[in-house]
């Protein structure tokens, strides 16, 4: 078994915690603590995150996506897989040094998706983002925390209580999508969306995609 090899180390703004890049072999581990937020064997649910929002705005011609959290890239990929010449993705990374390893140390795993022409990647907290940009969007999809509460930091809470998902409803355009990735399920949480104004579906989604690997929860919020 080849053993895991410490890459590099990075603070999250506004904690004491750090993120620990590891690597085993051509495998890739993003960790806080003894909490795997993602590894780069485990996808599928990832980018069922983008392809399932945009299936509900498939008529669109133009569509303006922001994703919050860019990981290992796997929503951002499959969300440039479905979607058009004319698409618009922000992508919000809190970390500075989660992009620099996408064009680092993971480069292979990012391929050209970096340097897309419909992507733009911004180094802010996706919660300042959302609250700037009213009537904006066309889909917000979050996956920068394990399911909705704050796990990455405690400030992250904010973008799941009933206020914090009530600015990212007034982000949207009518018919706009809030997609939230979870590790699991949370029985509050789709209250809490139709408390903001939002129509709730819950999917479940194999880790892997292909009908194995654990149970993941994706949330699809409409706003009517």
């Amino acid at each position: 078994m080849i053993p895991w090899e410490k890459i590099d180390t990075a603070g999250i703004p506004g904690t004491d915690d750090e993120l620990r890049l590891m690597r085993r072999g051509r495998e890739f581990s993003i960790m806080l603590g003894t909490n795997e937020l993602m590894n780069s064997r485990l996808s599928g649910s990832e980018a069922a995150l983008a392809t399932l929002a945009a299936k509900q705005i498939e008529k669109i011609k133009k569509p303006h996506f922001l994703i919050g959290g860019l990981g290992m890239g796997f929503t951002l990929r499959a969300a440039l897989a479905v979607l058009g010449s004319e698409a618009q993705i922000v992508v919000a990374e809190l970390v500075p040094a989660v992009v620099a390893w996408a064009r680092g140390p993971m480069a292979e795993i990012f391929g050209n998706s970096l340097s897309d022409p419909r992507v733009s990647i911004q180094e802010v907290d996706v919660a300042k983002l959302i609250a700037r940009h009213p009537l904006t969007f066309d889909a917000i999809l979050l996956d920068v925390d394990n399911g909705p509460e704050g796990l990455t930091r405690k400030a992250n809470d904010a973008l799941y209580d009933v206020a914090g998902l009530k600015t990212a409803h007034t982000a949207l355009r009518r018919g706009g999508v809030f997609a939230v990735w979870s590790s699991g399920p949370n029985a509050k949480f789709p209250k809490s969306l139709r408390q903001a104004g939002f129509e709730v579906n819950e999917v479940a989604v194999r880790a892997t995609g292909k009908g194995g690997g654990a149970r993941h929860v994706i949330w699809i919020a409409t706003k009517q």
